[in-house]
């Protein structure tokens, strides 16, 4: 038995006077509060909560050992932020889920960096294009873009991911370039069905925010495949900068309307509220803001999000 964390658990439930809103509070499943609480039970050989169907409540000996048992919660948790903040070693897991398009590459690249100075920290890495639940999933941590449906997560920006347009120089030489977004309307458009709607291009005009109706012959749902597509010619896309950086850098890709650009993508790592956050997992993710902000410093882009 842990006796910490079934302490915790007791704690939390006590705090609320309800299994689930206890187990919101330390980001674990209803289920396993539950048995915590009664693995404490059975090793105390008491009764700490009188349970019905509509409440939960404390029982004599409960109240008597919750007034001892949050206290001493208090001193281990300041005890072990002390010993962690003078820790120069890190060390232990990190279990992470990301997106596969941009964990596959670009957070790998982060997590290689972090480890070359951190070789005893081990990461264990689970990409998704679906979100993934964090608690049940037994993440510490996961990384997401766009809005967060969940308000009952903690998020930490890293970045705001400009969302750009872009051809290639060939299809531009053929089609021509447009030189306002109310010609895109005449060019084969490469669109992303994970957009809210992807046939409607928001752009900023005469300081104001204004859509363009597109179309084309090509939809992808990963924006990778969309890059793909528009550096081998196929049509403009538009995309979150990560996947097509390296193709502008080296010319395969030009960028279109860069002074009208209004919108950007919001990259966050996310974890489940009061849970508390180790010595290694502070430190990746400040590894993370440091990282990104790093290589897209020159494209950084505050505009307002769009998802």
């Amino acid at each position: 038995m842990d006796t910490i964390k079934c302490m915790s658990a007791f704690v939390a439930v006590a705090s609320q006077n309800s299994f689930t809103k206890g187990a919101n509070q330390l980001g674990v499943t209803t289920k396993l509060a539950s048995k915590y609480v009664q693995q404490l039970e059975q090793h105390l050989g008491a009764q700490l909560f009188n349970r019905t169907t509509r409440s939960v409540t404390l029982t004599d000996i409960g109240r008597a050992y919750v007034e001892r048992c949050a206290p001493l919660l208090d001193q281990f948790d300041e005890l072990e932020g002390l010993v962690q903040a003078r820790q120069s070693k890190l060390a232990g897991p990190i279990r992470i889920t990301a997106p596969t398009g941009f964990g596959g590459k670009e957070l790998v690249e982060a997590i290689k960096s972090f480890q070359l100075a951190h070789s005893e920290v081990d990461i264990d890495l689970f990409l998704s294009d679906q979100l993934v639940p964090i608690v049940d999933g037994g993440f510490d941590l996961a990384i997401r873009f766009g809005e967060l449906k969940d308000s009952s997560l903690i998020a930490r920006k890293l970045l705001n991911m400009r969302v750009v347009v872009v051809a290639s120089p060939d299809y531009l030489e053929k089609y021509g370039e447009p030189k306002h977004p109310d010609a895109l309307v005449t060019h084969n458009c490469l669109t992303r069905s994970a957009m809210t709607d992807p046939e409607q291009w928001t752009f900023l005009i005469n300081k104001q925010r204004k859509s363009f109706r597109v179309s084309g012959n090509f939809r992808a749902n990963s924006p990778r495949a969309v890059a793909h597509m528009a550096v081998s010619s196929m049509g403009i896309g538009r995309c979150p900068l990560y996947t097509v950086q390296q193709h502008i850098e080296n010319g395969g890709l030009k960028v279109l309307f860069q002074e009208s650009e209004v919108s950007s993508i919001g990259l966050h790592a996310v974890y489940p509220p009061n849970r508390h956050l180790t010595a290694r997992i502070r430190a990746f993710i400040d590894h993370l803001v440091e990282s990104y902000s790093e290589s897209y410093s020159e494209n950084y882009s505050d505009s307002c999000s769009e998802s």
